[in-house]
């Protein structure tokens, strides 16, 4: 859930990238950008911890 919701922002971002530097065109500003990356990378984390947390869980009950 949380890895999908990272990948949809970071497309977001992306698209906003490449708006502003093939059309001119981009929607949200250097701040916008930001935190439009920092909650990809966000999202990301939380996914890698939960993983590794279900993994770590899983390990330990055998």
């Amino acid at each position: 859930m949380f890895l999908i919701g990272a990948a949809i922002v970071f497309t977001a971002f992306f698209l906003n990238v490449a708006l502003g530097a093939f059309a001119d065109a981009a929607v949200l500003g250097d701040v916008g950008e930001m935190l439009v990356l920092s909650c990809a990378s966000v999202l990301f984390v939380v996914a890698i911890l939960r993983k590794e947390a279900d993994r770590s869980e899983n390990d330990d009950s055998r």
